[in-house]
């Protein structure tokens, strides 16, 4: 197990490699999955739906390499002011879906904020089929 702060120092740091050019907001994904650990940004382009989340892509990236159950997740939201509440810094509703669907027992750490989630505080009430 990583320990939390060192997961979400990974992601403040892999969030300085974050493509936003549009919104300027710079996010970093961390997470663990089967013992090995996987980094993700958010890309945007002009086409600003088609956008990818850095939850999203650090989730692709563990499924991609067929990586064991994802155990931990950090998001850093490095552009974020400090007086910043918890809503503008936990990942958005895709993301949560994302989540919910492959990483269902995740322990979920957000920069800035104490307190560890899981997917069910985050989103509960999922879609699962």
């Amino acid at each position: 197990m990583v320990s939390r702060e060192d997961l979400l120092r990974l992601a403040r740091e892999t969030a300085q490699r974050a493509h936003c050019p549009y919104s300027h907001f710079r996010v970093g994904t961390a997470l663990v999955a089967g013992g090995t650990i996987y980094t993700g940004v958010n890309v945007e382009i002009s086409s600003y739906g088609l956008t990818l989340c850095a939850e999203r892509s650090a989730l692709a990236a563990a499924v991609s390499n067929g990586a064991g159950p994802i155990t931990q997740v950090a998001v850093a939201c490095i552009d974020v002011p400090p007086e910043a509440g918890i809503a503008e810094r936990t990942p958005c509703g895709a993301c949560r879906q994302w989540l919910a669907d492959l990483a269902p027992d995740a322990v979920i750490y957000i920069d800035g904020v104490e307190q560890d989630f899981s997917v069910g505080d985050l989103l509960p009430y999922a879609f699962g089929l």
